[in-house]
């Protein structure tokens, strides 16, 4: 398998082809090659939706928008804990019932922003891809739940308002959300399921720096993991999905864990008859806000979509799923390998890794690197890698002088002190709404008197120091968990996200 880590830049893949052909007589159905996908998505992105932290407020009109259309039959089924409506938009009158639901977690919107791409692109016409809506509207029956979790959404996190994992209430339903999920199920009996997630970016491919870009399963229904007609028809439509990625994101798809969880949705879908697709959104580098992993959703939804109502996913052999390898989790932000550090009696050479957590402030959020891992990590990963062979760690220092504004502070400023040794400065007379506030500057802004940088690796600590050479020359910089080579122009560093402290 190929060692290399994907990039956003693998997103422009195209393959030659002519316009929509059909293959039914060999059971392929209609085929759509990858600069048509590319165009149809560049062409129906929902623009109101740009980054992940959006609100129930902006799927809220975006669905009464929708409602106008004719095409869509559009309900508001329930409200969550705190009464936000949860809709429900209905499309097609074939007889092959679908469900799809997205954002069942809060903090986990990929999927939630390609169904919106989606139903821009089936209220669509007289563009070149009618044949495609045509098949979709006369052979399915599709019935979208787009935000099942808006209290969750509301705040950024996982768990609903009562503080409960909705995917963990399948078999109860103690939840509103929950029961209504359950209830749409037994009331649409649907035979096909797409359970649509998030999972977190420090999944590799095993053995492997890539990232798992996206993560597929098809659940199991029992404790024993047997696979029947209905799981198999999962397993095939996933194969057809992963032909797909393989083009875009190569070397950088994996399975989710398929142990048997018999309080979660998916396999609870897939006991029910429903053949269920689990989609996991993980990580790509360079796109923070998922937006190109985003795309590959709306590529691979809406092409699984087509071959169920063609059925031409039969044609897929559902071994071809096992060869599929499951998640490994090996990825950190940064990895920094054999690098000098340790006190002034006792020195150490070590391998160290970085994280990088982030902290939501209302549509916005702020990071705080932390040393994740010390020792012999060969098998662990980054996003960013350094060799740090004959190198040292530098304890970066404080700007002696204080400024007397935040306006007096530039990114060139900020990078001029970076790349001299110092990874702070103090802002005299700071407000209460500049405490706190975010900044994408190149070094630390701060006014309380203990603020200090790293002077020394300790697991779960702090992540802001330099690594210099043998001669004691500053060759990056380890700010806030970001790695900075400040042998690189400003434009070429990483987008920040910190907080004035």
């Amino acid at each position: 398998m190929k060692l290399f880590l994907v990039s956003i830049g693998l997103l422009a893949a195209t393959t030659c082809g002519n316009p929509f052909s059909s293959n039914s007589s060999s059971g392929k159905g209609l085929q759509v090659d990858s600069s048509q996908w590319n165009e149809m998505h560049a062409k129906y992105k929902e623009k109101a939706l740009f980054h992940r932290r959006f609100k129930h407020q902006d799927i809220d009109s975006l669905v009464k928008v929708h409602q106008e259309n004719s095409l869509f039959a559009v309900s508001q089924i329930g409200k969550s804990v705190e009464g936000r409506a949860i809709y429900e938009l209905s499309y097609g009158k074939g007889d092959k019932k679908v469900m799809l639901w997205s954002q069942m977690h809060g903090d986990e919107p990929t999927a939630t922003m390609a169904l919106f791409d989606i139903f821009n692109f089936l209220s669509g016409k007289n563009d070149g891809f009618d044949s495609i809506r045509n098949i979709l509207q006369s052979n399915l029956e599709l019935h979208f739940i787009p935000m099942l979790n808006p209290d969750g959404a509301e705040r950024f996190m996982r768990r609903n308002a009562q503080s409960i994992d909705l995917n963990r209430d399948a078999r109860a339903g103690q939840t509103v959300e929950g029961a209504l999920l359950k209830a749409r199920a037994k009331a649409v009996n649907p035979r096909y399921g797409f359970n649509l997630h998030d999972q977190n970016i420090y999944y590799n491919v095993p053995d492997t720096k890539n990232p798992v870009t996206i993560s597929l399963l098809a659940p199991a229904f029992n404790q024993e993991r047997d696979i029947n007609d209905i799981r198999k028809g999962a397993m095939q439509i996933i194969v057809g999905m992963n032909t797909i990625l393989q083009q875009y994101i190569p070397d950088a798809v994996a399975k989710y864990d398929d142990t048997y969880t018999p309080r979660g949705f998916g396999d609870n879908f897939q006991s029910w008859d429903a053949s269920t697709v689990l989609i996991e959104s993980g990580g790509l580098k360079g796109d923070p806000e998922k937006q190109q992993i985003r795309k590959l959703n709306f590529i691979i939804i809406l092409n699984a979509l087509l071959e169920i109502a063609e059925g031409s996913y039969g044609q897929y052999d559902a071994k071809g799923y096992e060869d599929i390898p499951f998640n490994a989790s090996q990825m950190h932000d940064v990895m920094i390998r054999g690098l000098e550090f340790g006190s002034d009696s006792i020195s150490l050479v070590s391998d160290i890794a970085i994280r990088r957590g982030e902290t939501t402030v209302g549509r916005d959020y702020f990071i705080r690197g932390r040393v994740e891992d010390i020792g012999d990590l060969p098998e662990s990963y980054g996003y960013d890698e350094v060799e740090a062979k004959g190198m040292k760690l530098v304890v970066g220092k404080l700007a002696a002088t204080p400024v007397d504004s935040l306006k007096n502070i530039s990114k060139e400023m900020a990078y001029d002190l970076l790349k001299k040794g110092y990874m702070g400065i103090q802002v005299k007379g700071l407000t209460p709404a500049q405490v706190g506030s975010l900044h994408n500057l190149p070094i630390h802004i701060y006014n309380k008197p203990n603020f200090a940088t790293t002077s020394f690796i300790d697991l779960g600590g702090t992540a802001n120091f330099y690594i210099g050479d043998s001669a004691g020359n500053l060759k990056y910089a380890i700010l806030n968990g970001y790695l900075i080579d400040l042998s690189k122009p400003l434009a070429e560093w990483p987008a920040l996200k910190n907080r004035v402290q």
